[in-house]
């Protein structure tokens, strides 16, 4: 298999940690979306990353979906979300949560770097957005039980939760600190300890 995206994009970073517990071999290109965009346009025509390319040679595009390829691949019963019911129904909801910044992070990134002059209630909201999205994944850390919501390791929404709290730490230091977020903050450099976390890593590099 063959990954593309740079790993301080918390979209490739999940799948990208999600393949190495799994233990599937994969390739990586750290291809940027802005600065490699066409060389795998023939493979995406979005120019999006996260991009997967099967043994086979089918292209599965958006983290969400590539995970549940790679669930499927390695058995539901085994998978890092729970199969069905309430369980999986909450672990989502977090994930959701995590992605829903993340997305809002990066839309915000594009406008404030390439947009030109930014309405002031964009900004606000946008920012706002961001930090009570940051509060949400706080406060659900804080009311969990143990290390992690999958059990005794990190699952997808643990995952989630991890790697968008540092890409937003590191992309938006002037606006939120993950000191303000302890909880979340203790989640992070929990996860960040692992082994898995630490193959899969790569700090920040603002698109130019």
């Amino acid at each position: 298999m063959l990954l593309i995206g740079q790993f301080d994009s918390p979209f490739v970073r999940r799948v990208g940690i999600a393949l190495r517990i799994y233990g599937m071999a994969f390739e990586h290109s750290p291809f940027s979306v802005m600065g490699d965009g066409d060389k795998f346009a023939h493979l995406n025509p979005l120019k999006r990353v996260p991009t997967l390319v099967l043994n086979d040679g089918e292209v599965l595009i958006e983290s969400g979906a590539i995970l549940d390829y790679l669930d499927e691949a390695y058995g539901r019963d085994k998978a890092l979300i729970a199969a069905s019911g309430p369980a999986r129904r909450a672990a989502l909801k977090r994930i959701a949560t995590a992605t829903a910044v993340a997305d809002k992070a990066v839309a915000y990134f594009y406008t404030r770097r390439f947009g030109g002059e930014v309405d002031p209630f964009f900004t606000q909201r946008s920012e706002a957005q961001i930090r009570d999205g940051m509060a949400a994944l706080n406060a659900q850390c804080a009311a969990r039980d143990g290390d992690w919501w999958h059990g005794d390791a990190p699952g997808h929404d643990d995952i989630a939760v991890a790697v968008v709290a540092r890409f937003v730490s590191e992309a938006y230091g002037w606006l939120v600190s993950l000191a303000d977020y302890p909880a979340l903050a203790a989640h992070s450099a929990r996860a960040e300890g692992r082994p898995e976390f630490q193959a899969i890593q790569q700090e920040f590099i603002p698109p130019s």
